[in-house]
């Protein structure tokens, strides 16, 4: 298949990187275009108010390959209108550092937000992320996704080559112009034999998402990460986080044409 990728970590992301090489060894003909630097928690917002530029990216990558210093939106409505010289068959955003389950991740989240765009293109979309346990997602926050953990490389690695399964079966299953994105979340660790759950998102309030404004340093609040506060979960069907927590692929369809029915 030939394949859009993107994500909102960076072009510098491991995460990326490894994800790249799975689906390229799977046979699959790929062109990157990713933000030059991270651009999580944007969700699917444009660069309306300022220029954006694209550049081919700064190493080989065995594929096409661009940065754009904008948001991952951005970076796939410009791959599919300049940058590529055919439509793909679908867009594949991630994999992202971290989890994008529940409703209020899911809205925000800038890995979703470059697969909606291939979908309000008319393609399939889907968003891969993954799970991590608390201190490894710091260490890879920091570090830009290059894992030092042994345990989060045999699970990326794990991630990468599942992902490399479930994509092209995805975009077999999805109609052109469905406004569906596969949103698909694998758990920490991730094995070659991790079963995969269809799953709802899960309902949880994530507020106080910035720190106090103090009297002095720079004045102004700060982002802080915190994972939302549970609500009450049904027993069924089952939610995402909850596939996560058990040891499963949470895959949720978000079928942007339900919005609004009755």
């Amino acid at each position: 298949m030939k394949l859009l990728l993107t994500n909102d970590d960076g072009i510098a992301s491991a995460f990326l990187h490894v994800l790249i090489g799975a689906l390229r060894d799977a046979g699959h003909d790929l062109f990157v275009v990713a933000p030059k630097n991270e651009q999580s928690w944007i969700g699917a917002a444009k660069s309306r108010h300022r220029p954006v530029r694209s550049e081919r990216a700064g190493r080989d990558f065995g594929c096409p390959a661009w940065t754009v210093d904008g948001t991952p939106a951005d970076c796939v409505n410009i791959a599919l209108a300049h940058l590529m010289p055919a439509a793909p068959d679908a867009v594949v955003s991630g994999i992202n550092i971290g989890y994008n389950a529940s409703l209020g991740f899911i809205l925000a989240s800038g890995t979703i937000g470059g697969a909606w765009e291939g979908a309000a293109h008319g393609l399939p979309g889907i968003a891969l992320s993954q799970h991590l346990a608390p201190d490894v997602f710091e260490q890879l926050r920091r570090a830009q996704g290059r894992p030092d953990d042994a345990g989060a490389s045999v699970t990326l690695a794990a991630t990468a080559r599942r992902a490399a399964v479930l994509v092209p079966e995805l975009v077999r299953a999805t109609p052109p112009r469905s406004f569906i994105v596969h949103n698909l979340n694998f758990p920490y660790p991730c094995h070659e034999y991790s079963e995969v759950r269809r799953t709802v998102p899960a309902r949880v309030l994530v507020t106080r998402l910035f720190a106090p404004q103090p009297a002095g340093a720079d004045g102004a609040h700060h982002f802080i990460y915190r994972p939302g506060e549970d609500i009450t979960q049904p027993d069924s069907p089952l939610t995402d986080r909850a596939a996560i927590e058990a040891g499963f692929i949470s895959h949720t369809v978000l079928d942007y044409t339900q919005i609004g029915q009755v």
